[in-house]
């Protein structure tokens, strides 16, 4: 698998400012594969430890933190001996180890020579014990499913990427509908790597839909192990919701829609959990769209997207033909396809908000902050032209930059930039 976020790990290997690294993500996204890969690729040896399968090695860091004695266990472990500038040591499933997280910032302080990279489906939730963390003592990474970019990279089509991404749309224009037809067919496998393999494998995609149900059944059983008793219900409905949630033509969260008559308390830790898990994208609304944008956000007011666009349609149980062959019978939902693809892609680099203008009269659906500039971004699902949110947006706060993504071809106006939606990871 090839994976944009290889490069980063080779600017972590030789910055002169390393520290130990957590790879965070949700489960499935090829965190193991990907440091294993690595580790074969830029070190002489690689020492792998999986924390959540060993119960010995739970206990690894649990007498102290001397790192001379961690190594030695490590290295009767593997049995052979460790040569710091020459192995990379991972630390897989290290929430699971107690006191992993605390003894990184040790081998920081006291041994830095040492390539250390730690990763964890739920970090983000077990960050939320109380558990001690070294703050200023880790490099962090997080890595996503896919991209669309990631994606056709994987199948073969590296030529039109180098376009995409050399922004050539003279010569991309010709390849408008083999990129369409690449598009939906990303909004079918998504991005999990085992879905994206095994279509490259065997091109059947009930084989990938089998895969998909398989990973979403994964999810709903972390549910029951790893989350809290009393709150698993409520996960569950949050969950099961997302797709109604999306469905609508105002996306925005709505608690009674879940549960009649629940409100935020009533959701507000599901909804945590599942974030910090990596299972869903929140977006909150921004009151004032002004830098920073996370200084206006309205944190009860937002909207909830699955991790991978695959995943969702495996959820809504839609079928490739009806995909594959535009066919109509989505209405709204095609829409809601199309968000949540962009919301998904922009996510991997950007933090992601959007706006409502106070009368409800127009809405943005994702706002970006790019150095000193704040850009609104609208979203169609087609070839539909009308902007009118957009341009009331741009005329109202005199933006710089408007963008609009839809299955059109690439068009500069005088206000704003339309960008076909299989460009979207080039922002």
């Amino acid at each position: 698998m090839l994976r944009s976020i290889y490069k980063d790990l080779v600017k972590w290997k030789y910055s002169p400012n390393r520290k130990p690294l957590i790879l965070q993500g949700a489960r499935q996204v090829g965190k193991t594969w990907l440091m294993k890969d690595f580790g074969e690729t830029q070190f002489e040896k690689t020492v792998y430890l999986n924390f959540e399968s060993s119960e010995r090695l739970k206990k690894l860091f649990s007498a102290d933190f001397d790192i001379k004695r961690i190594v030695s266990t490590i290295e009767i472990e593997v049995g052979y001996k460790i040569q710091a500038d020459k192995c990379l040591i991972i630390f897989d499933e290290i929430q699971e180890a107690e006191k992993g997280l605390t003894a990184l910032k040790y081998f920081y302080e006291q041994a830095p020579q040492y390539y250390i990279i730690a990763a964890g489906s739920l970090l983000g939730v077990s960050l939320q014990k109380n558990i001690s963390f070294p703050v200023g003592k880790v490099d962090f990474m997080r890595m996503y499913p896919m991209s669309f970019f990631e994606f056709l990279d994987n199948i073969g089509q590296n030529l039109l990427l180098e376009y995409l991404e050399a922004e050539n749309w003279s010569v991309i224009d010709a390849f408008h509908d083999k990129l369409v037809d690449y598009l939906r067919l990303y909004y079918f496998i998504g991005g999990m790597p085992e879905a994206v393999v095994n279509y490259i494998q065997f091109q059947d995609l009930n084989e990938v839909r089998a895969i998909q149900e398989k990973i979403l059944l994964g999810y709903e059983n972390d549910f029951a192990k790893y989350a809290p008793t009393e709150t698993v219900p409520r996960i569950k409905l949050v969950w099961n919701h997302l797709i109604s949630q999306l469905a609508k033509e105002n996306r925005k969260f709505i608690y009674g829609q879940v549960k009649k008559g629940s409100r935020a308390k009533d959701f507000e830790t599901a909804i945590a959990w599942l974030t910090d898990a990596g299972l869903i994208l929140k977006v909150n609304i921004v009151d004032k769209p002004a830098i920073p944008l996370n200084a206006y956000t309205d944190i009860d007011v937002f909207k909830l997207f699955c991790l991978d666009v695959g995943l969702l349609n495996a959820k809504a149980q839609i079928s490739p033909k009806i995909l594959l062959e535009k066919n109509t019978i989505l209405t709204e939902f095609k829409g809601a396809l199309t968000e949540q693809f962009v919301a998904q892609q922009l996510k991997i680099k950007h933090e992601i908000f959007y706006w409502t203008a106070q009368s409800a009269t127009a809405e943005i659906d994702f706002l970006i902050q790019k150095e000193n500039e704040v850009i609104p971004i609208e979203v169609k699902a087609e070839e539909n032209l009308k902007s009118k949110s957009l341009k009331v947006f741009s005329d109202k706060f005199q933006t710089k930059q408007a963008i609009r993504f839809s299955m059109n071809n690439y068009r500069v106006q005088d206000w704003m930039v339309n960008i076909p939606l299989y460009g979207v990871n080039q922002l």
